[in-house]
């Protein structure tokens, strides 16, 4: 590890100058954290999350403008701020795009994963003390990511947006739990409480959906129906422990609908339902495909900016519950560490979602990766 405690660093970084656009990758500098909220963070690696390019990258409603982009990596600390107590230098630690500071009144409440301490800043893409620590080529400042901007070898970010883990955990592995992984088993075992012998539907096998179906499988769900519009991804579903795959474009009899395939299928309708896929049209599917009376449909995967949801009233007046879940109701820094175990245990697949590696130069070959029915996640290597 580099001694860099304190120092302004240049280093390699992936910056989005507009939407849609390929990133450039540039030398850019970082500035050492201060305060009693900075954390210097050498990273080692990152992966590429599908719902960054579909819901921020080409977002048309996002200004997407000298961003430091990415929200999903694991590295080690190099140098921290003067207060900090909760890292230091030498952890090896994995960033959290959904902070938990134990301490504001949502951390509190005991209700939610959500944390309100530097949800004002973060979304303005600065540091909770309202100043950016990167700054491009030209001296002009860049805006930091969801409070992580993984894209870039070395970041700063707030104490309460990382948490350390066991040494021992492969960094090229974890790095996955920063997101998507994380995501879809939380939101089956926290967000959904699945008990054995309900029945569940997954709408998208990519991570996060093939993420919720090993968690329903380890909760001995009855049925685990995956449902996707590429055959290629139904070994992957069959292989994370679904019972059923359906692909809606060659599944379907003439002129039905793919709610009426499933409530057929499950003599009524689903316990619990999942969208993984960010799109409007196939959450309001999710939600029609549950059970009268008691049946919940999560919704998990992130719209493009502008989209809105739409349903008939009578389905949530005849029982049906519409929920949402933000890292799968996972409290970061309290609980990452049952998941490394989880992990090392063999309970939780991390390396089967790991298809693709690339140097951090090929970042955009890398998302290009990502469109290809074979890939669900892509590892960066710096």
């Amino acid at each position: 590890m580099a001694n860099t405690e304190g120092q302004t660093i240049t280093c390699t970084a992936a910056v989005a100058y507009a939407a849609g656009k390929p990133l450039t990758v540039e030398q850019i500098t970082v500035e050492a954290p201060t305060g009693a909220r900075g954390a210097y963070q050498d990273h080692q690696h990152c992966y590429l999350p599908h719902g960054c390019v579909h819901s921020v990258w080409f977002g048309s409603e996002v200004r997407c403008v000298s961003l430091c982009f990415g929200a999903r990596g694991a590295g080690v600390v190099e140098s921290v701020g003067p207060d900090v107590t909760s890292v230091k230098v030498g952890d090896h630690v994995i960033a959290l795009y959904t902070a938990e500071c134990k301490e504001c009144k949502m951390c509190k409440s005991g209700k939610t994963n959500l944390c309100s301490a530097v949800r004002a800043t973060q979304g303005k893409g600065v540091m909770p003390d309202g100043t950016s620590r990167f700054r491009n080529s030209k001296g002009e400042p860049l805006l930091h990511f969801m409070g992580c901007s993984t894209f870039a070898e070395y970041t700063v970010v707030a104490d309460v947006s990382v948490v350390a883990i066991d040494r021992d955990a492969p960094l090229e592995k974890v790095c996955l739990l920063g997101c998507g992984v994380t995501t879809g088993y939380g939101a089956a075992l926290k967000t959904a409480n699945v008990q054995k012998g309900d029945t569940v539907a997954v709408f998208g096998a990519g991570t996060i959906g093939l993420s919720v179906v090993q968690g329903a499988k380890a909760r001995e769900a009855s049925k685990i129906i995956v449902v996707d519009i590429n055959d290629t991804k139904k070994k992957f579903a069959f292989d994370f422990g679904a019972t059923d795959f359906v692909n809606p474009k060659t599944d379907l009899k003439d002129g039905q609908t793919i709610v009426e395939k499933l409530v057929e299928m499950t003599d009524g309708g689903l316990d619990f339902t999942f969208d993984g896929t960010g799109n409007v049209q196939v959450m309001r599917d999710a939600l029609e495909a549950c059970h009268k009376g008691w049946g919940q449909s999560i919704i998990i995967g992130v719209a493009a900016a502008g989209k809105e949801i739409s349903t008939r009233p009578f389905q949530l007046v005849t029982g049906r519950v519409w929920k949402g879940s933000a890292f799968g109701g996972v409290k970061g820094r309290s609980e990452m560490g049952s998941l490394i175990e989880d992990y090392n245990k063999g309970n939780l697949k991390i390396d089967e979602f790991i298809t693709n590696k690339r140097p951090f130069k090929e970042i955009n070959e890398g998302f290009e990766d990502l469109h290809h029915g074979d890939c669900l996640r892509t590892v960066l290597n710096y």
